[in-house]
């Protein structure tokens, strides 16, 4: 069966050939991803995100691309997209710490202690997937398409659950922002 085939049968709702393409193509997958990653566990995660992605993204997969193409290059972004934010999330550990671990010592102003600590409680009393995409906004600094495609949500929905998240923010710390 040819990878046109494969994908009208798969767009049609066929376990049975997303099967096939899983079992035929998901050992190179995670070869492709570990060469980019250096990390099995890793590697296998993305592989199965990609899988994951093809059944669900399925009504929008061209037929008439190549599944070997579709494949390779859905695991290779996914991969450097993962590094990417393994970069960030490195870079931007120092900040996070200071943020939420920093004790809050005599020297710092109070009205900053009494600031840092309320926008610290504010934070963790969002509602959970508000403060998901809130950190990983503007404590790991993804973009917002890359928050959309790393929870499988839409764009527009990761941009309502910021403006939910700056919206509640802002109600909780105005004492200190009106000053």
């Amino acid at each position: 069966m040819d990878d046109g085939e494969l994908l009208r049968r798969i767009q049609a709702g066929d376990e049975g050939a997303y099967d096939a393409v899983f079992r035929a193509w998901y050992a190179t997958l995670v070869r492709v991803a570990g060469a980019v990653l250096r990390d099995t566990d890793a590697a296998e995660e993305v592989a199965q995100d990609v899988m994951v992605q093809l059944w669900q993204r399925r009504h929008v997969v061209d037929v008439d691309t190549p599944l070997k193409a579709y494949l390779l290059r859905a695991v290779r972004n996914r991969a450097l997209n993962h590094l990417r934010h393994l970069k960030v999330r490195r870079e931007a550990e120092p900040e996070v710490e200071l943020t939420y671990t920093a004790p809050l010592t005599a020297d710092m102003p109070s009205g900053a202690q009494e600031l840092s600590a309320a926008a610290g409680l504010a934070v963790s009393q969002l509602p959970p997937r508000c403060r998901e995409i809130f950190e990983l906004s503007r404590v790991d600094g993804l973009k917002y398409a890359e928050i959309a495609e790393a929870l499988d949500i839409s764009q527009k929905t990761v941009e309502a659950q910021m403006g939910k998240a700056l919206r509640i923010l802002r109600e909780r710390l105005a004492e200190w922002l009106e000053n």
